[in-house]
Formats: C-alpha cells, sequence, structure tokens
C-alpha cells in the first residue's frame, strides 16, 4: 500500500462545491446503484448506453444518452460494464482520449486473466487515464446504505492527477479510499472479491481437524472402551460431556499456536545473527494468521465456559449427586471436607476463570476499533506480554485439574492417556523456550539483533 501518497491526497480534498457531471457506462445493477448514490451526493450523472429509452430503473434525475454523447459531457467515465464487453470502446478512442476511465470490473476467478481488466482497458483505449475503483463495494450496499462492511474502496492507478479526482468521489459518497498504487495493483484488487475469509482458512480448517481428532479420540476412551470392557452405555456423552473437553482442548492449543511463531521467529534471528533476512513463507503465513487463530482459540474457550454452566442441570449429573447422598445417608455417613481436594478444585476454578478474562481482554483488543485507540507500546504490553500470562493461567487450570491423574494408571485406556494431557504437549513446550529465551545471555542479543545489529553484516549499514 502506498501510505505517503495516501496521506498526502487525504491533505487535499476537492474544495469545490460545485460538482463535476460523471458519466456511467452501463446501465446494469451497479451502475444504476452507484449513480443513484452519486445523484445523493450531489453529482450530475449521465449514463451511456446502446438503448437511449428512459427506463423505470434508470434514476429519475440522471440522462441518458449514446456512449458517444455521455462521453463528451464528462472527463470521469465510469466503465460499469464485464471486460468481455470493451471491445465497443476503441470506436470512441478519439473521445476518450484524456479522459478518467474507472474499471469497477470483477471476474469470476482469482487471475481468469493473465493481466488485470484494468491493465486490459488501458492497453484496449490509449491515451486514457485508467483508474480502478469501487469494486469492493457491491450494489446492494449502495442502495441500502449500509456500507459497514464494505467502507473501504481500494484505488489504484499511474497518473496521480486522475487518482486525486476518483478518490474525492468516493470520499463524497461516504467511503474511504485507499491508496494502493500503480496500476500495477489491479490484478491484487480484483481477486481480493473473490477470497473467501483468506486470513481465517487456515485457522479455521486447523481447529475443525483438531477437533475432529479430539472427538474421536475422547469417543475411543470414554464411550467404547466402558462399552466393551465394563458394558456401561455412555454414549450420551456425545452431548455434553465430549464436546466440553473437546472445547477447552482446542483452545489451549490454538492459544499455545499464537505465540509458537514468534518464539521460532526469535530461535531463526539468534541462529542467524540479523533480522535482515526472511523467514520461511511457512513461518511468514503462520505469523500473518495469528489474529485469526487466536479468536477461534477464543470462540472456542466460549464455548467451554458455556458448557460447563450447563454440567449441574445436566440428568446425569444430577442422579450421580443423588446417588451419592443416597449411598451416604443409608450407611448413616458423612463424608469429611478433604482440604487438598478443595484448595485443587478452587484453584482450578480461580486459574479457569483468570485465564478466560484475560484472553477476552486479549480479543477484545485485537478488535480494529480498541486496537485504533492504543499505542504501538500498549498494544504489543497486551498482545505479548498479558498474553503470555493468558497462556501461563490456561495451561496452569489444565494441569491443576490433572491433579495427580497424570500418574494414574487407571488414566490410560488402551494405554491411551487422557485428553488434556495432550493438549498440554504445545503450551508446555511454548512455555518453556520462552522462558529460556528470557535469560540474559539470549534476550540481549536477540534484543541488539532486533535494533539492527548483526553478528555477520550481509547488508551495508
Amino acid at each position: 500500500m502506498n501510505k505517503n501518497s495516501y496521506n498526502i491526497m487525504a491533505l487535499a480534498p476537492n474544495t469545490s462545491n460545485k460538482r463535476e457531471t460523471v458519466c456511467i457506462f452501463g446501465t446494469g445493477d451497479f451502475g444504476r446503484a452507484l449513480g443513484h448514490k452519486l445523484i445523493q451526493s450531489g453529482y450530475p450523472v449521465v449514463f451511456g448506453s446502446r438503448s437511449t429509452q428512459t427506463s423505470s430503473l434508470i434514476p429519475k434525475d440522471a440522462e441518458v444518452l449514446s456512449h458517444a454523447e455521455a462521453a463528451q459531457k464528462a472527463a470521469i467515465i465510469i466503465i460499469a460494464i464485464q471486460r468481455q464487453h470493451y471491445s465497443f470502446l476503441t470506436s470512441l478512442a478519439e473521445i476518450l482520449r484524456g479522459k478518467v476511465l474507472v474499471d469497477v470490473s470483477n471476474n469470476l476467478k482469482i487471475n481468469q486473466y493473465p493481466e488485470s481488466n484494468a491493465e486490459y482497458l488501458a492497453q484496449l483505449v490509449p491515451g486514457t487515464k485508467v483508474v480502478k475503483a469501487f469494486n469492493t463495494v457491491s450494489a446492494w450496499a449502495l442502495q441500502s446504505g449500509t456500507l459497514d462492511a464494505s467502507r473501504q474502496v481500494f484505488v489504484c492507478g499511474d497518473d496521480m492527477e486522475a487518482k486525486q479526482m476518483v478518490m474525492d468521489i468516493v470520499r463524497a459518497l461516504g467511503l474511504t479510499p485507499l491508496d494502493q498504487g500503480s496500476l500495477l495493483a489491479a490484478q491484487e484488487i480484483e481477486n481480493y472479491p473473490l477470497q473467501l475469509f483468506p486470513m481465517w482458512k487456515f485457522p479455521i480448517l486447523l481447529s475443525l481437524g483438531l477437533a475432529a481428532f479430539f472427538f474421536f479420540y475422547s469417543l475411543i476412551r470414554d464411550v467404547i472402551y466402558p462399552y466393551v470392557y465394563e458394558s456401561k452405555d455412555f454414549s450420551f456423552f456425545i452431548a455434553i460431556s465430549i464436546p466440553n473437553r473437546i472445547c477447552p482442548i482446542v483452545a489451549l492449543i490454538l492459544l499455545a499456536l499464537v505465540y509458537l511463531p514468534g518464539v521460532l521467529a526469535a530461535i531463526i534471528q539468534l541462529y542467524r545473527g540479523t533480522k535482515y533476512s526472511r523467514f520461511p513463507d511457512w513461518l511468514d503465513k503462520w505469523m500473518l494468521c495469528r489474529k485469526q487463530l487466536g479468536l477461534v482459540a477464543l470462540a472456542f474457550a466460549f464455548l467451554h465456559v458455556l458448557y460447563t454452566l450447563v454440567i449441574p442441570i445436566r440428568s446425569f449429573s444430577r442422579w450421580r449427586t443423588s446417588n451419592q447422598i443416597l449411598s451416604l445417608a443409608l450407611k448413616n455417613e458423612t463424608e469429611p471436607l478433604n482440604t487438598a481436594h478443595a484448595w485443587l478444585s478452587d484453584s482450578y476454578l480461580a486459574l479457569g476463570i483468570l485465564g478466560f478474562s484475560l484472553f477476552f481482554l486479549l480479543g477484545i483488543t485485537s478488535l480494529p476499533s480498541v486496537s485504533n485507540n492504543v499505542n504501538w507500546r500498549e498494544f504489543r504490553f497486551v498482545q505479548s506480554k498479558l498474553g503470555y500470562l493468558t497462556l501461563i493461567f490456561c495451561t496452569a487450570h489444565t494441569l491443576v485439574y490433572g491433579g495427580n491423574r497424570f500418574l494414574s494408571p487407571s488414566s490410560y485406556r488402551w494405554y491411551l492417556p487422557n485428553a488434556y494431557m495432550l493438549s498440554l504437549i504445545v503450551p508446555c513446550i511454548v512455555l518453556v523456550v520462552k522462558f529460556v529465551l528470557i535469560f540474559p545471555c539470549l534476550d540481549k542479543p536477540l534484543t541488539r539483533i532486533r535494533q539492527g545489529w548483526e553478528r555477520n553484516p550481509q547488508y551495508p549499514e
């Protein structure tokens, strides 16, 4: 993104009260919606169409002319037609010379053509100033006014003055223009609307994979094993017990995976002795989706809280409690308070409450509306320092839950450990390595490397 050019443009909006005429080629859904929005913003609009007959679908304050007549009336022409219909523009080459052509088209699949539609348009009609814009805004959003989900408009082009004119229109419509640089960025801009949650794909697939693995793992241990060896039917565990076991396990592993790439990056930088060498592609992609990993982990943690709250009203829980009370009453006995067990129980709950509270805080600070109101140092403190503290609390919560059951032979069914034991592997590795990295003998050289010092300089200072 060309931030500097955007900042310069942002300081120089169009101060003229008179709106210049905008021409739109195409009377489809998007062209009509954009024309209606332009008229509402005070722009005179003229439509260029093969048919000059007035239609009830066309905004009533807009003029409909032939393509040639409409193009002569405006300096900015919005091309709201598909790429396969661009060919007629060659016959208008002389009329369009020197004018700004705004390409708003999208394709049916990513990288459908060798070049972007905007670049193709610039080649087809030389002498024009082609700008890519508006392709990330839907016709429905323009018509309904619900623009919160698509308020940003990516803009790119080779002519700075032409981009300025288009960005002024974007702002007048109540949208936010983002300067993406030259027309070479058009391919990426055109691919953007075709990507379905690109940064969420890996976190969601990973979480679903982990959930499926631990579901079948718990099914074998907690349902199939008792049925085979004890003839007990615990199939109802599938509804509450097993999900309540899966959710915290997946949440803890995903939370650890948020901080594992940072630890790996520190080790790589220490090994190379420089920060000016690229990380492997897999590590780069991993680090870019850490926010999404954390939010998916928070969702699983929240489900764990909800499942835990309904445990007392379960039929199985009420049966087990009443059965224990009746058994003690028939024996005329009371069970003395086990102080050690009470400490473990209260500690387990307290660590869970603290861990979830900090987890929730991490999720809130990752929201753009919140993160934009804190400086870099505050954001880093919450996401890094409090993030590791959250991981410590959640790992301790699981460890205390296990208690002395780690060493109990009855906990291993078919030689399989309890599922929560497996969930501790990644968090413990992350915390142990992080603990080693904060030793002064490693922390000081790592800090110097991240400040620009190189053990084996390969780049001039």
